[in-house]
């Protein structure tokens, strides 16, 4: 008699411990879910950002450099699984923005003298001149890579 509602009372906490996992389970695949969801989404913004500013640079809306910096660093930002070498992949984009990277920006700039603002602008201009031809070369690649990431995008 006593055996059997020890048998009784573990087979209650078995059961329930075993409704507790599988919710617990179902939580996680939820979450995971939901994960997902927000990485798609992210890719896909990060992706419609990319190609605008790529469209913009083709179409002289945005400076070459400028471009080339906020592109980078979108690329660099992107929650892909795979690690991409994007440097390897727009060899010419990643070369440019090493070559501006180090011109001052934003409150740095405008600390900056006349002159020294002037002297950085007239070699940022040459550097972009140098790379012109070859980093919008590599746009078109980088727009269908887009495509690729977000499908919407046209």
């Amino acid at each position: 008699m006593i055996w059997a509602v020890i048998i009784a009372i573990a087979a209650c906490i078995i059961i329930a411990l075993g409704f507790y996992a599988g919710r617990l389970l179902f939580l996680l695949k939820q979450q995971n879910q939901r994960q997902q969801q927000v990485r798609e989404q992210r890719i896909a913004t990060i992706s419609e950002s990319i190609f605008t500013i790529a469209k913009a640079m083709e179409q002289q809306q945005c400076d070459l450099s400028e471009g080339v910096i906020r592109i980078v660093n979108l690329l660099n930002a992107l929650p892909i699984p795979s690690t991409i070498d994007y440097s390897a992949r727009y060899p010419q984009i990643h070369a440019l923005f090493v070559e501006v990277i180090g011109f001052a920006i934003l409150e740095a700039r405008q600390k900056l003298s006349k002159q020294e603002r002037r002297k950085q602008d007239a070699a940022r201009e040459h550097i972009e001149s140098e790379y012109e031809s070859k980093v919008l070369g590599e746009l078109s690649s980088l727009k269908s890579y887009c495509c690729e990431l977000s499908p919407t995008l046209k």
